[in-house]
């Protein structure tokens, strides 16, 4: 049994189908069910359970699978200290950050750390998909309420929403001192699926819910602050997104009593746990668990 053997079953498992596993290596489906009829027969047993649609791994398969996937990474880690040593940190990172945090927040960590490790290639997507990572994105970050169990979670830190209106539609209008009130407001806030937006309200334990239909609607936060800032209605956005207009006075916020949540209220970095992780994706997890944390203190301490 070859290296290129053991690499063809990885690639089986990791994919769930021939038909995939044949796209990434290049090669036909009935060429991929071929060598691995040829392994399975070298092995002397099923490697594998195939269905029309997917392939799961025996148990023998899956001790295989362990083991063709710690060589495959010992390799890349080889390859890559080579690489380090006569070119410096090197590699591509995939990366997908929520739209609003992305481009408001982390665009400034993201261009720093490119500017600090220029070798790496940094592949960025600016998306609100809460699915699972995909072949090209080695980093997801996003806001949710529980990250899902096969996946790897870092937390970045709470979530803080935030009722909010310029300081003229406040004049005008009053700002919504209930949850009641608040329903009964034209709502600024990010992009749902339908009409309706539930929000989640917590005081102390006791929580409560209620349904809105925001007026404007949109996943791209700094059109939102625009709307803010134009005395459209009342912002429901994450702190982050007004934050420097809280502080000057141009903006007022309300329902301050609450802790208010629509996605979740806490933000993880989230990765594969069976992928291997290049220094250079590495270095991008630690370089930003660190960005957050000091944002973290740096919100507190204004709070």
């Amino acid at each position: 049994m070859d290296l290129a053997a053991l690499t063809l079953l990885v690639e089986i498992i990791d994919s769930g189908n021939l038909s995939q596993a044949a796209r990434k290596l290049k090669m036909t489906r009935a060429n991929v069910s071929y060598h691995l009829a040829q392994l399975e027969k070298a092995a002397g047993v099923q490697l594998v359970h195939r269905t029309t649609r997917r392939v799961e791994p025996t148990e023998v398969g899956m001790r295989l699978y362990q083991h063709g996937l710690s060589i495959q990474n010992e390799m890349r880690a080889a390859r890559e200290t080579i690489a380090d040593l006569s070119q410096g940190l090197q590699g591509r990172v995939g990366i997908s950050v929520p739209s609003g945090y992305g481009q408001m927040v982390m665009s400034d960590w993201l261009i720093e750390f490119k500017r600090s490790y220029p070798g790496i290639v940094l592949d960025v997507l600016f998306e609100n998909r809460a699915d699972n990572l995909r072949d090209e994105v080695d980093i997801a970050i996003r806001v949710i309420s529980e990250p899902p169990p096969s996946l790897i979670a870092r937390s970045l830190g709470e979530m803080r929403y935030v009722a909010c209106a310029s300081r003229d539609y406040a004049r005008q209008h009053g700002l919504p001192r209930t949850l009641q009130a608040l329903r009964d407001s034209p709502v600024i806030t990010a992009g749902v699926i339908g009409r309706h937006l539930r929000l989640s309200a917590y005081q102390g334990q006791a929580r409560q819910e209620i349904m809105l239909e925001p007026t404007l609607i949109s996943e791209h936060f700094p059109f939102l602050r625009q709307g803010i800032l134009a005395s459209l209605g009342v912002g429901l956005v994450p702190d982050y997104v007004v934050r420097d207009k809280i502080a000057t006075g141009e903006v007022a916020t309300t329902l301050d009593e609450y802790r208010l949540s629509i996605f979740g209220m806490r933000m993880y970095l989230m990765y594969m746990p069976n992928r291997h992780q290049t220094r250079a994706v590495r270095t991008c997890i630690e370089f930003l668990l660190e960005k957050a944390r000091k944002g973290q203190d740096i919100a507190a301490q204004a709070r």
